[in-house]
């Protein structure tokens, strides 16, 4: 029980828990097939809107989460218009240009502290504890202490908003606007002559890309305690990225999938630390060459799907089985 109540450990957890809401942020931008490289910079914008509008303003975690997340779709506006036009390695590049650009100028700000980054952002898991202790629980509940139930409750509360945005992302994908956000990344020329409004639907999932991207850098400040420019340079955006390159992106379960491996990889390869990058590199190579698709497709869960739901004939004894027709 100590071991999994490890502060280590349940820190993993929410970084898992975090990384996967981003791993849907850039599945919903691929819905349309557009290969951003953005979603690192809408997550700093996150990150910073909410943290200074609890240390500076007093704005509550609740609210200012979101808004950093509205702050995000914001600048997407910004960006998006002019580059939607773009596809893909000229959109990649753009949006990659785009996310370096704001790391600089939060570099640069006086109320961002620059380099040297914020800290003392308020902890969620520190505002649970200090809410279980006003309700009498200062002792904790069956040997867990307080301070654990924070940070517990504190996953729970992750674990939450990632179900939201599973269910939401598979009722997205069963719905008109999936079907036109499918139909544009199979063939966006096909797409526009068929009636569809092609820039509409890519802005649209840009936004809703953005908007799950800056939410998650707002959980990730008030998980950390402390945010800097560092943590949203291009190794981020590439990392963001690569979710959907292992797991798959043709499916929500793909970019989930590869952010549970590539969070928990670190740790797995902590006796090979020094080669870390060299093993990144060749587990993604031998995808493109093996599995392009990712570790999850369509005819991934099709596969499944029908071996789990068919059931085996059954004969009698001596009886020959028959052959169902095909």
């Amino acid at each position: 029980m100590e071991t999994l109540l490890n502060p280590y450990y349940l820190q993993l957890i929410m970084f898992i828990i975090i990384n996967a809401i981003l791993g849907i942020s850039i599945y919903l931008t691929l819905a349309t097939g557009q290969l951003s490289l953005g979603n690192a910079g809408f997550m700093s914008i996150g990150a910073y809107v909410s943290a200074l509008l609890t240390l500076k303003t007093g704005v509550p975690l609740y609210v200012a989460v979101p808004l950093g997340g509205v702050a995000a779709c914001l600048m997407a506006a910004v960006i998006g218009i002019p580059t939607t036009r773009l596809r893909g390695i000229y959109l990649a590049i753009a949006t990659l240009g785009f996310g370096e650009v704001v790391r600089v100028i939060i570099l640069n700000l006086t109320i961002t502290n620059g380099a040297l980054g914020l800290s003392g952002i308020p902890s969620m898991s520190i505002m649970i504890s200090k809410n279980l202790t006003a309700l009498g629980l200062a002792a904790g509940i069956g040997g867990i202490n307080v301070k654990q139930l924070g940070t517990i409750s504190v996953i729970l509360i992750l674990a939450g908003i990632l179900g939201l945005l599973v269910f939401f992302a598979l009722r997205l994908s069963t719905s008109r606007l999936g079907r036109a956000f499918a139909a544009i990344k199979a063939d966006e020329h096909a797409a526009e002559i068929s009636g569809i409004n092609t820039r509409y639907y890519k802005l649209l999932a840009f936004f809703m890309g953005a908007f799950v991207a800056g939410i998650a850098g707002g959980l990730a400040a008030h998980i950390t305690f402390y945010i800097g420019p560092k943590d949203f340079a291009y190794h981020r955006a590439v990392e963001i990225l690569l979710f959907a390159v292992l797991g798959g992106s043709d499916v929500v379960w793909g970019p989930l999938l590869g952010s549970i491996i590539l969070t928990s990889l670190p740790e797995v390869l902590r006796f090979a630390s020094e080669y870390r990058e060299m093993i990144y590199g060749g587990i993604l190579v031998t995808m493109m060459a093996f599995r392009p698709q990712g570790l999850i497709s369509e005819e991934t869960l099709r596969f499944w799907r029908k071996k789990l739901t068919s059931r085996p004939t059954t004969s009698k004894p001596g009886e020959i089985p028959r052959r169902t027709a095909k």
